[in-house]
Formats: structure tokens, C-alpha cells, sequence
């Protein structure tokens, strides 16, 4: 029974295209159209140069995905079921077509793409997937937009694969799929000419009428609330608005306004060091850093946005940024995605993360892998977030690598400011289905180098803990007494806490900046005494 309620509110949720469109996706086998090569459109604009990638096409037939480095053996590693599903669809990605000194490796990008063709026929293979196949068409396109030569089989497959996607498009998981299956035809509907790629182009806006207001919130995050995921489409749609003006087509109107919206988001969402905050799945050296964003903007004449100070309410994402002085903190009071799309979410309501001095100090865990197994459910799971468990219960019931049934909704969002303090207060419900009914408010008060956190619990529970990850360079040690201690920041700083209302100590847990890292750090585990339990960090 317990199975079949978390499925029942699993697909409570879900759009009617997402049902039907699964039974059609799975059953529908499209007619493989190798034709002629349609002829190529005639540029008739300049291509501004595209974020370079990280390398990793080390040497012929050498990669390294994901912290993973393997040599491959083709054809048969394309699909190896023995490595990662992801690690393998970034082997069919050819992002090192972008990569950094990328004309050192021409030779070799051609012969991959000569070996890709004659391994991969259609549509085996983890290439002819929707996603692989969506960034491998743009991939190919831009690498010669940049100068470089298609040889003609490249070219047929080019129009084969966009032919192919054409008909795979990916209604039935919606959000940054079906964006990026979007993306793809309308690169492949500018870069080739004639009836059939006037349809690509066509479908793609129509596509894109729909999803940039559905998907760009007013504050300009992207609706699944993942600072990496908004990054990527960030770069979407910068290269998106770049094809455009190549091959001289209008930038629907409101599009460019969204995008110096989204980059004014993505800089709130940033830690002093430069990078990302790690909310929902987000990983670093995923999408490209921000700083690389702004500069690909402003070399399309975007302007660079202004740093954020003070306090910032992303109202429409759910994220409340406040930075001052040496303190830099984001608050997570979101809704975990949308309603019909929760696929990256955690169950990390209420979470936050905190910057001291420069550096990173309270972390969200991060997200090291994709799939389901333990270790992605743990990573999801409340107890890996900064936030508070009740009677061992995920806040939102993630399960299935990509899954939610029940979910926490926020609510009695609060913010006050004065000229010495922020105070910050929200609750969410999602232990209301817990025989106690708790409902979790938490309160954060920030004054002269000191953040309260003051969590409170209405209902009835037997077991709840607050849990705070520290970064892995700061030096954490178990401390004398259960209700205070210190511990030493990378830049020489203390950072001391007490305890009200609960017992503390330190437990040693992971985390995962990257995909395929994990880092050994610590957290401050607090067990409530009672419905109420504050812990006050004060640094110096």
C-alpha cells in the first residue's frame, strides 16, 4: 500500500502529455529518413565565438567525463553497459568541439565525428536518445559556424539526426529536455535551407513561444529551481540569440529582456568565490561558470550585472539572497520545482548555505551522480541538506533517482530588514503528513557578524534534528560541551555556536561539489530537547 500511495501522488501531479506522452514515446518507432542533404543556409552575420568547454578529449580516444578518465575501445564502448549512463552520454555529446585550444585538436574532433557515424547507425545507441542527440546537432553546428569543415557524411548525418529528433521530441518529460530538443532544431532549421528545415525552424519557436514563459519565472530563475540547470539554459539562450543574428532572423520580442533578467539572477545566486550555489542538482563543472556566461553575454552586447549587496528577495524562484560585508548567505524557502516537474529536486526545504570571509563555510551536500541507487537517494534525502529531519522522514518523499510523491510547500514567507538586522521567517508543511501533523517554521536573524537560526515545531513528533555541513576546509572538532564550540575557517577566522534547546556534536558526512567527487567533511547535528531549538553562529 505504501507503494501504491507514493505512486498514486507521484503522478497526481503529472500534465496529461506526460502520461499519454510516455506510452507514445515508448511504442511510437519513427520512419528513419536518410534522404538527400538539404544545401546550407548562407551566413549572413558574424558567429561570436561560444563558451569554450574544459577539455576532455585528452588524446585519441582518451576522455574524461564526470572526474572519470577511461580509454575507450570503439565501437563498442558507445555502449558499455558497465559505465555510467551519464558518463556514456557525455562521450555522445562532443562538447570538446568547444573545447579550450580546440583547433590543436581538429584532427581529431573530424575523426571522432567520422568514427561517431560509422559506429552509431541510426537510431541505435545511446547517441539516438533525444538529449545525447539535441546537444551533439548544436555541437556539430557550431563547430563549423567556427570555421571548421564538415566532410559531406557528416553533413547527411547532420540531417538525418535532426530529421530523427524531429520526431523524438521529448513531450513527455517537458522542462530543460524539451528546451534543448528545441534548441537543436532550431539550429539545425537556421543552419540548412529549404522546405523540410523552415519546418525544424518553425517547430523550434513554436516550442519556444511556450516554454521561455512557462520556463523563465519574473525574477528570471528557471522554474526547477537549480542554479546549474538555469545556467545551462542561460547559455541556451545566449547561443540561441547568437544563430539568430548569424543568419540574420529577429529574436522574438521579450526574449533578450529575459536574459538580462536571468543573468541578474544567476549573479545573486553566486558565492563570493565566483560559483554557484549547489541547491536542488547542481554540480560545478557542469554548466559553464558564470563568469564565462557574463562575458559571452557582454561580447553579444548584454550588459554585465551589477553585484548584488544588501538583500535580495527572488520573490517568483523562492530564493532570498543577502550579502554584506564579509557574510554571503542564499535561503532555499522555494517550492521544489514545478508541481508537474520535480525531477532535480532534494528534499531541502528551508535549506541555506553561508559564505564567510570569502569562502564557502555552511555547504548544501551537492549532488555527485544521476540514477537510482542509495547514494543518489541519500544525497536528495533531507539529512544531506542544512534543514531539519523529523522522525528520520524526507520533508518531500524523493525517491526513484528523479521521483517525488508528497511534497513540502513553503508558506507564511516574511522578510524584514532594519539598520542592524535581517530577519528572515518561513514554514513548510511537508511533515503535515506524518501521524503528528508537524508543521516546520524556521526564523534566520542576521546582526553584527552573527546568524540565529530559531526552528520550530508545531504538532506532535518523537524524533527531529538540525543538521549544518561545513565546507571540507574548515577544521571542525568535537567540542567539550553538547551546547558550544568553535570551529576554524580556511582564512584563520572563528567561527563559534551555542545552542538553545538541543543537544550538538559533530558527525562526519560527504560532499559533493562535482559529479563524481566526494569530499570528506563534517556536520553539527543538533537533537531537539523540545518544539524549539535555536543554534547561534557568531564569527570573528
Amino acid at each position: 500500500m505504501k507503494r501504491f500511495f507514493r505512486l498514486f501522488y507521484t503522478l497526481w501531479y503529472l500534465q496529461p502529455v506526460q502520461l499519454y506522452g510516455r506510452i507514445w514515446f515508448k511504442l511510437y518507432r519513427p520512419t528513419l529518413d536518410c534522404s538527400g542533404t538539404p544545401t546550407l543556409r548562407t551566413l549572413a552575420g558574424k558567429w561570436a565565438t561560444p563558451i569554450q568547454k574544459p577539455v576532455t578529449l585528452l588524446r585519441p580516444w582518451a576522455f574524461s567525463f564526470l572526474n572519470e578518465t577511461i580509454e575507450c575501445n570503439f565501437p563498442e564502448d558507445w555502449n558499455n553497459n558497465d559505465r555510467e549512463k551519464l558518463w556514456l552520454y557525455n562521450l555522445h555529446y562532443f562538447d570538446d568541439l568547444q573545447g579550450l585550444e580546440g583547433e590543436e585538436r581538429r584532427e581529431w574532433h573530424s575523426r571522432l565525428i567520422e568514427q561517431w557515424i560509422q559506429d552509431n547507425p541510426p537510431p541505435q545507441g545511446n547517441g539516438w536518445e533525444p538529449y545525447p542527440l539535441s546537444l551533439r546537432i548544436v555541437n556539430w553546428i557550431k563547430w563549423a559556424l567556427a570555421g571548421n569543415q564538415l566532410a559531406d557524411k557528416a553533413g547527411a548525418s547532420l540531417a538525418v539526426q535532426a530529421r530523427y529528433l524531429s520526431q523524438r521530441i521529448e513531450y513527455h518529460l517537458l522542462g530543460n529536455h524539451l528546451f534543448t530538443n528545441a534548441k537543436a532544431l532550431l539550429f539545425a532549421g537556421l543552419f540548412f535551407q529549404g522546405t523540410e528545415a523552415e519546418k525544424w525552424l518553425h517547430r523550434a519557436l513554436k516550442i519556444f513561444s511556450q516554454e521561455i514563459p512557462e520556463q523563465i519565472l519574473p525574477d528570471g530563475g528557471h522554474f526547477e529551481r537549480s542554479p546549474m540547470y538555469h545556467a545551462i539554459i542561460l547559455e541556451d539562450m545566449l547561443d540561441i540569440v547568437n544563430i539568430m543574428r548569424v543568419y540574420q532572423k529577429a529574436v522574438p520580442e521579450g526574449w533578450e529582456e529575459k536574459i538580462e533578467e536571468m543573468l541578474s539572477w544567476l549573479k545573486a545566486m553566486c558565492h563570493p568565490d565566483g560559483e554557484i550555489a549547489l541547491f536542488n542538482d547542481a554540480a560545478l563543472s557542469i554548466a559553464p561558470s558564470p563568469q564565462k556566461i557574463y562575458c559571452y553575454a557582454e561580447a553579444l552586447g548584454f550588459r554585465n550585472p551589477p553585484d548584488p549587496s544588501g538583500l535580495t528577495c527572488l520573490k517568483d524562484s523562492g530564493y532570498i539572497c543577502y550579502q554584506h560585508k564579509e557574510v554571503s548567505a542564499l535561503l532555499d524557502t522555494a517550492l521544489i520545482g514545478p508541481d508537474y516537474l520535480p525531477g532535480h529536486a532534494h528534499a531541502d526545504t528551508l535549506n541555506f548555505e553561508l559564505s564567510l570571509y570569502g569562502q564557502r563555510v555552511i555547504v548544501d551536500s551537492g549532488t555527485s551522480c544521476y540514477g537510482a541507487g542509495q547514494e543518489r537517494q541519500r544525497q536528495r534525502g533531507t539529512l544531506a541538506h542544512n534543514t531539519v529531519t523529523v522522525d528520520d522522514q524526507d520533508s518531500s518523499e524523493v525517491w526513484g533517482g528523479f521521483r517525488v510523491a508528497r511534497r513540502a510547500k513553503p508558506k507564511n514567507l516574511q522578510v524584514s530588514a532594519t539598520e542592524h538586522s535581517i530577519q528572515v521567517i518561513c514554514a513548510h508543511d511537508g511533515y503535515r503528513r506524518l501521524p503528528g501533523k508537524v508543521i516546520h517554521t524556521r526564523e534566520w536573524i542576521f546582526g553584527q557578524r552573527q546568524m540565529v537560526i530559531r526552528d520550530t515545531l508545531s504538532g506532535k513528533f518523537t524524533k527531529a534534528l538540525s543538521r549544518f555541513h561545513f565546507h571540507p576546509d574548515v577544521q571542525c572538532r568535537q567540542p567539550a560541551s553538547d551546547i558550544y564550540g568553535e570551529v576554524l575557517l580556511a582564512t584563520g577566522n572563528l567561527l563559534k555556536w551555542t545552542v538553545k534547546g538541543g543537544a550538538a556534536r559533530f558527525t562526519a558526512t560527504t560532499y559533493h561539489p562535482e559529479f563524481g567527487k566526494s569530499l570528506q567533511n563534517s556536520c553539527l547535528e543538533i537533537t531537539f530537547f523540545e518544539k524549539k531549538c535555536e543554534v547561534q553562529f557568531t564569527w570573528f
